[in-house]
């Protein structure tokens, strides 16, 4: 239902004229996500500041309108498409630093920045925020946090939870609040701050985060690992995540992975490689000389074919250019992915790979395995014609039957995408209804009159 003439003129006395959409074909933009899902808001806001966050919120709790926060719209499971149409508020000018405190190893933003830009300012200045997710160039803090981004860094200085101290957020029920400290320790009450990063938005719209954040390394070296097997790779992988210092990163490619790069691009991988890690070695000029032998020494197997080292900027972007392709790659081979980023642990990676496989054959559609196998973070890409009907339904089989295996081998549904639409349904393949209910509770409790996001990340059931 449109919003009425009323409802636009009381959203024009909290913004600006040029900070409010109601035209068609501005509001169209704001209707989907990296999913390819859309479904178009009735009108959009751009806030500049906190205060008119908290008046858009409460402003929609007296009309029940529907209320979806939005970064830069580069998930992929459709969190951010405003399903119920309703107002979609999209932080993107919520884009400033507002301190930097070297001293406590801290910056404040407001979480509309990318995460780029972040980065780019903490770099000038020698050091680094850990959430590094291949969208960096483009996707927004707010939305690093929504989902729990983390990237390949992950595996040695964790994810956006871990590297977050404070937040400032408005809850459905337009209140304000602050969650956490900025200090490194703190056990006041429960951690609203956790709770709320990986919410996607559905509990309260965080408009300031002070981050964690840590000094850039001296040096830096890469590794390119090549493997007949998979099975070597994966005990490399286990070695690797037990050392004192462990690798800043440890990516992971599959023979299918293998031959396309050797299809599509100049990089030429051993024809007889079967699994492929990329590593990344941090710190001082002395450490990274025990660091690299106690690295090499856990690299070591009977199926290891080579390894390849590079230390200059040159040399690491051409070790990378392997792993930086596989993307675009993909759309080579079809026209449609699902591309799902289940965590496995460690130890059963390889099984997973191996019946992986066999369901590829079983379903007679390619699936790509690459991600962060340092955490155990896999991004599983079914390749398909959604135009093919037969092709359509094997992929929606076989993804069930992905999900199932990953539960069966302990693992989870999502490590850094989230849940959003796309993955909502298959939540009770892994928790129990006691856990959704609960959920459904604290959902009720922020956001009682369900404005936020409704209808994402929680399957649709609701208490009774």
């Amino acid at each position: 239902m449109a919003l009425s003439q009323t409802i636009i003129s009381q959203l024009g006395t909290i913004f600006h004229h040029d900070q409010l959409f109601t035209e068609t074909a501005n509001c169209w933009p704001y209707g989907y996500d990296n999913s390819k899902l859309h479904s178009p808001p009735d009108a959009v806001v751009l806030p500049t500041h906190h205060q008119q966050v908290v008046d858009c919120v409460q402003l929609c709790n007296q009309h029940n309108i529907p209320l979806t926060a939005r970064g830069r719209g580069t998930g992929t499971t459709g969190a951010s498409v405003p399903t119920h149409n309703g107002i979609v508020i999209s932080l993107e000018r919520m884009n400033k630093i507002i301190s930097f405190n070297q001293g406590n190893l801290s910056i404040r933003v407001q979480t509309g920045i990318t995460n780029q830009v972040l980065q780019d300012y903490l770099h000038e200045r020698g050091f680094f925020w850990a959430p590094d997710p291949s969208s960096a160039s483009y996707c927004s803090v707010g939305g690093n946090l929504a989902c729990n981004a983390a990237g390949p860094r992950a595996v040695k200085y964790g994810t956006t939870r871990d590297n977050t101290l404070q937040l400032k957020a408005v809850t459905g029920n337009g209140e304000s609040i602050n969650t956490g400290s900025i200090t490194s320790k703190g056990v006041v009450g429960y951690d609203l701050t956790r709770l709320l990063i990986g919410s996607e938005g559905t509990l309260a719209i965080i408009t300031e985060a002070e981050l964690k954040i840590l000094p850039l390394a001296q040096h830096t070296k890469t590794l390119r690992v090549l493997y007949s097997d998979t099975h070597g790779a994966c005990v490399a992988i286990e070695k690797l995540t037990a050392l004192r210092e462990r690798p800043a990163a440890i990516e992971f490619m599959d023979h299918h992975a293998i031959q396309l790069i050797n299809q599509h691009t100049d990089v030429l991988l051993a024809k007889t490689a079967q699994a492929c890690l990329m590593i990344n070695i941090e710190g001082s000029t002395s450490s990274l000389i025990n660091s690299f032998n106690e690295i090499e020494q856990a690299l070591q197997h009977e199926s290891l074919i080579e390894i390849q080292q590079a230390e200059t900027q040159a040399e690491k972007t051409k070790l990378w250019t392997a792993r930086k392709a596989l993307s675009p790659i993909l759309r080579t081979i079809a026209p449609n992915k699902i591309n799902e980023d289940i965590v496995i642990p460690i130890p059963n990676l390889a099984e997973f790979i191996r019946q992986v496989d066999t369901l590829s054959d079983q379903y007679q559609l390619p699936i790509v395995n690459f991600g962060h196998a340092g955490n155990g973070n896999l991004h599983v890409n079914i390749m398909y014609d959604a135009n093919n009907e037969i092709e359509n339904k094997h992929a929606q089989s076989c993804l069930k039957a992905i999900f199932a295996l990953t539960i069966e081998l302990n693992g989870t549904l999502s490590g850094e995408h989230g849940i959003g639409i796309t993955k909502r349904d298959f939540m009770a393949m892994e928790l129990g209804q006691d856990e959704i209910n609960l959920m459904h509770a604290i959902k009720a409790q922020f956001d009682r009159n369900n404005i936020l996001n409704p209808d994402k990340s929680l399957p649709m059931a609701t208490i009774k």
